[in-house]
């Protein structure tokens, strides 16, 4: 059972950058497509980005195209979330995801192909 750990949430100014990272403890997450979704007060869930299997297929929401970029560093274990030029309505608690299903490409909108979910980081954005 893979589990994962999400980090690097906090409070920003608009305008302001996060990073966000997710792990899974000793274990790679080489091999697992990985997506980051968010969720809003009162909105569902939905995709941000992912990262194909062998992290030559990303996929960004439109909402964030150009503002974040999603990476892998196979070395540390992670998946990074950079994400610049935050806006109010970026806030939500953000979730990291792997499917354990390995593809060529990654998929934001049905997150039914993700099998293992973190517990969540929030991010607020405010002045």
């Amino acid at each position: 059972q893979l589990q994962l750990v999400e980090s690097g949430g906090g409070y920003v100014q608009p305008g302001g950058s996060l990073r966000l990272s997710c792990a899974a403890g000793k274990y790679s997450l080489n091999g697992y497509t990985i997506g980051w979704f968010r969720q809003a007060p009162g909105k569902e869930r939905e995709g941000v980005s992912c990262i194909s299997s062998y992290g030559d297929r990303i996929n960004y929401a439109d909402s964030v195209k150009g503002r974040f970029r999603i990476s892998r560093d196979n070395a540390k274990k992670t998946v990074s979330l950079q994400m610049n030029n935050l806006k109010p309505e970026d806030t939500a608690v953000y979730y990291c995801a792997a499917d354990g299903t390995v593809r060529s490409m990654c998929e934001i909108h049905d997150r039914s192909r993700y099998d293992y979910w973190g517990q969540g980081t929030q991010v607020t954005v405010s002045s």
